[in-house]
Parts: structure tokens; C-alpha cells; sequence
């Protein structure tokens, strides 16, 4: 009986975080279809009436495609350069030990810290260089902010193959960046592979350093462009849960498709 109301209860826990995830993407998807003034009714109650006006307005009368652009850009330059950049770090820590696990825990907390904390710092110096409102100044925040998880990550990937499989590569004529490249990666690669897809994650979502860094459609992505839709005197709900309606469903269909895999290359080990 005890063991039957255990399952119960955690049945209804379950259930309830799910409802508090679940529940404000309801209210956006339905908000992003529902036709007319959003305040003239409850949001909490689908529309009976269906409509794709605010999509289309998103799309048609919006900048839409140079935020898409932008985005796009701007989420797999600072991927590429995150992941070259931290596989080399993360295979010098794994193999020379560099810093020792001091280090590697540094980079790891450079992580943790909240991205409000040092946006003010970045908006300063990039007032100074030149980089503000522009696509290359967004690839370099986004990079060095998931610099320090890419590193974490693939260091212990590394560290989970035997170094004699490097030695032996070595013995045969190879260089140590040839084993790196021809050995190692090749046996990490489900974990790069998982790694890479929550870079994608991070950049594409991120709103902050986006709205403060950029200010024009020429380097302004899609999180930030939904702040446009917020003026003074009034508040497009419409348009703006359409294309955050836009903006969610790339990520939830690799986060539901991928999710197999990003487990599988995130727990377990890469050798068989």
C-alpha cells in the first residue's frame, strides 16, 4: 500500500513540473494564433478561432529575414570557433594536465556566472574597438561565454581515452596532432557532437548580450528583434508570441529528435 502511494504521489509530482514547464508555452503558442486584440480576452482559453495573421505579419512586414540571418550566423560561427578552440584546450588539460583540475574547474565557473554581470564590461570595450552592432562582436561573446563548457566537456571526453592508443599512432609515424585529429577525435566525436548541439542551444537562445550589443537589423538576432514589438505607449502581443512561437520551435524539435543521442554521447563512454 505504502509503496503504491509513493508511486502515486510521484506520479503527481511529475506531472506538476511538467504542467509549470509546459504550461507558459501553452499560453505563447496559443497567443501566437489567436486572431484580434489579445487583452479583449482570457489567454488563459484557446481561441476558437485560428489564425495565422500575426505569423504572417512577422514574416511580411518585419525585418524578419535579417534577424534569421543574423541568428543563423551568428549561432554556428560562435559554435565552430567554441568547438575549435575548446577541443585543443580541453585535450591539453586531458593529456599535459596543464593547471591541474584548479584550472579546469576555473574555466568551468567562468561558466556559471550570469551573463548581466559582465555585459556591461563587454558593452564597454567593444564601445572602445568598435564592435558594438555587429555580427562579429556577437560571435566573440557568444564564444567566449561557451568557451568554458566546451572545454569542461571535452576534456573529459578526452580523458576517457587510453593514452596508449595515441603512443601506439605515434610509434607508427604519426605526429601528435595527427593522432589527435586521425585517434582521438574520431572516438569523441558523440560527444562533440552533443557538445556542439547545446552551443547551438545557448547562442541561438541568448537575449542579453544580443539586445545590448546590437541595436540595427544589421546584427540584431531574432531573441532581440521580439523586444521591438515592446514600445512606450504600446505592445504588440501578437506579432511578439509568433515570433517567439518562431524562435522556440527549431530548439524544441532537435532538443525532442536529438535527445537519444545527446544523452548517449553526454553519459556514457565513447570506446566500446
Amino acid at each position: 500500500m505504502n509503496r503504491r502511494v509513493t508511486k502515486i504521489l510521484l506520479n503527481l509530482a511529475a506531472i506538476l513540473v511538467v504542467g509549470i514547464w509546459v504550461f507558459p508555452l501553452y499560453l505563447m503558442f496559443s497567443s501566437a494564433f489567436a486572431p484580434g486584440e489579445l487583452l479583449s480576452r482570457s489567454a488563459f482559453v484557446l481561441s476558437p478561432r485560428l489564425t495565422i495573421e500575426n505569423f504572417l505579419f512577422v514574416v511580411q512586414q518585419f525585418p524578419f529575414i535579417y534577424y534569421l540571418r543574423n541568428s543563423l550566423t551568428v549561432t554556428f560561427g560562435s559554435t565552430i570557433l567554441s568547438l575549435i578552440l575548446g577541443c585543443l584546450a580541453g585535450y591539453s588539460l586531458a593529456r599535459f594536465r596543464i593547471g591541474g583540475n584548479t584550472l579546469a574547474f576555473w574555466f568551468l565557473s567562468t561558466r556559471m556566472l550570469p551573463p548581466a554581470a559582465i555585459v556591461v564590461p563587454f558593452f564597454m570595450i567593444y564601445m572602445r574597438v568598435g564592435l558594438t552592432d555587429t555580427l562579429v562582436g556577437l560571435i566573440i561573446a557568444y564564444m567566449v561565454f561557451n568557451l568554458s563548457f566546451v572545454i569542461w566537456m571535452t576534456r573529459s571526453f578526452f580523458a576517457e581515452i587510453p593514452v596508449q592508443l595515441e603512443e601506439a599512432a605515434m610509434v607508427d609515424g604519426c605526429s601528435r596532432l595527427e593522432a589527435f585529429f586521425r585517434i582521438i577525435l574520431p572516438l569523441t566525436k558523440n560527444g562533440i557532437a552533443a557538445t556542439a548541439v547545446f552551443c547551438i542551444i545557448f547562442s541561438w537562445n541568448e537575449f542579453l548580450f544580443a539586445l545590448i550589443l546590437t541595436s540595427s537589423k544589421q546584427a540584431q538576432t531574432l531573441p532581440a528583434s521580439v523586444n521591438t514589438f515592446i514600445t512606450k505607449y504600446w505592445t504588440s502581443w501578437g506579432p511578439l508570441y509568433a515570433e517567439s512561437t518562431i524562435i522556440v520551435i527549431p530548439i524544441l524539435i532537435v532538443s525532442i529528435f536529438l535527445q537519444r543521442y545527446l544523452v548517449r554521447g553526454l553519459a556514457s563512454t565513447t570506446l566500446k
